[in-house]
């Protein structure tokens, strides 16, 4: 007896770390994400990331410290170049062209949001009801949007000319001594790039609209339909409130591209005789020859404050629907 139970303990000590590797083994073979997997997902998650970081949020950075500085793009930054909140006193006080494009940037928002942007929904509304043409009428009116806005100012730096243009010449005005001079008359110029920016505008609105009201459910409006409803009534009643994600982006969207205009503006005349923005202004003292990249910097603060209005907006909005 003694024998045999001191033969037979070594065979159970042997065993289990066999069982035991088998176990570790099994746990490593069924692990969810290979290692190939992690990776892949490695590479998705941190090249974004860090793109988004160097490009996007670096320069944001900078340029904020830039902002408290007198630094001219030229030698090193220094304790020197350190002015604290003077370009901010400047900009508010002293700078006479500050409140002119800040006057023409709210001009521009209020322009896309009360008046292209409405347009934008209506035609997708009209297209929505499958009338006769309707991928030919799509296509006439997003053709703008794939036109850079740089195209466009073109296009319409020609549609404008005072004397071989198309509009004076439909108007009767092109030959005679009231020739209307559209980009050249500070009364009427920043009307005439809002006309322009409107005709790309309302098709991005259009297609972006269109694609909410194809995600209706039907019988919502086949229900309101029954219940009496006239179609003025169904929409502002029942579309409109299930698209309220869609609202919400196409307002944030008209914003940031009010607050963002620089192209056009630019093309027609430099931005200057009353067609003055914050993205020119910007422009025009910190990458041109006056290279005051601080003063310009503290421009671009201003700007990117004014911009995290409807950012913050949309976040805040996104995160309740989640919620």
């Amino acid at each position: 007896m003694a024998n045999t139970t001191t033969s037979a303990a070594p065979a159970r000590t042997q065993k289990a770390p066999e069982a035991g590797a088998l176990v570790t083994r099994r746990k490593r073979r069924y692990t969810l994400l290979t290692r190939h997997d992690k990776i892949l997902i490695a590479l998705m998650v941190g090249l974004p990331l860090t793109l988004d970081l160097l490009l996007v949020w670096g320069p944001t950075v900078a340029s904020v410290g830039l902002s408290f500085t007198n630094w001219q793009n030229i030698g090193p930054i220094t304790g020197k170049n350190f002015v604290g909140f003077k370009n901010y006193q400047f900009l508010f006080s002293g700078y006479t062209l500050f409140w002119p494009a800040f006057t023409h940037n709210l001009i521009w928002l209020a322009w896309l949001t009360l008046i292209a942007t409405p347009l934008g929904m209506f035609f997708a509304v009209l297209l929505d009801r499958e009338m006769r043409g309707t991928r030919f009428y799509q296509s006439v009116f997003f053709l703008p949007v794939v036109l850079s806005l740089v195209v466009v100012g073109f296009i319409w730096d020609l549609q404008f000319a005072p004397t071989d243009g198309f509009i004076n010449n439909a108007l009767g005005t092109a030959k005679s001594a009231n020739v209307i001079d559209w980009l050249g008359n500070p009364r009427i110029n920043l009307f005439s790039i809002l006309i322009a920016t409107s005709w790309r505008h309302i098709g991005y609105i259009m297609i972006l609209y269109l694609a909410g009201l194809k995600s209706v459910d039907p019988s919502l409006r086949e229900a309101a339909r029954v219940d009496g409803a006239t179609e003025v009534q169904t929409f502002f009643g029942v579309v409109l409130p299930v698209m309220a994600p869609i609202n919400v982006i196409i307002v944030v969207v008209t914003a940031i591209e009010a607050l963002r205009a620089f192209d056009i503006a630019f093309i027609i005349n430099q931005g200057k005789n009353g067609l003055e923005l914050l993205s020119i202004l910007i422009y025009n003292n910190s990458i041109s020859e006056a290279s005051l990249v601080g003063f310009g910097s503290a421009i671009a603060v201003i700007l990117l404050l004014i911009s995290l209005v409807p950012i913050v907006a949309f976040l805040s909005r996104v995160m309740r629907t989640l919620a």
